[in-house]
């Protein structure tokens, strides 16, 4: 065990890898960016169409999500009466029982 303690002092001091991570990240933004600028520059339509587009998509998802949310409401009120029906059916049976 000395052995390998001795070793390791030698190395030097210990450096984290936080500049790696922060490189990694910057790398990142960066090729983010220049694939951005590359879709927007090769994109086949116009920029009217392209916005068109985009308000549609966005009208779409915004319907989905609405209707999700109509979904788990019913799912909620479902999940409440199944609940209450099953304590009515229970209740009979959690009463302690008197000698």
């Amino acid at each position: 065990m000395d052995d390998q303690t001795n070793e390791f002092a030698g190395q030097g001091e210990y450096r984290s890898s936080e500049n790696n991570v922060s490189l990694g990240l910057t790398m990142l933004c960066v090729g983010l960016a220049l694939g951005a600028l590359t879709a927007l520059l090769l994109a086949p339509k116009t920029g009217k169409q392209m916005r068109k587009s985009l308000r549609r998509k966005f009208e779409d998802a915004r319907d989905s999500v609405e209707e999700l949310g109509d979904q788990a409401s019913d799912w909620m009120d479902k999940g409440s009466e199944w609940a209450e029906k099953a304590k009515e059916r229970v209740a009979p049976f959690s009463k302690p029982f008197r000698k």
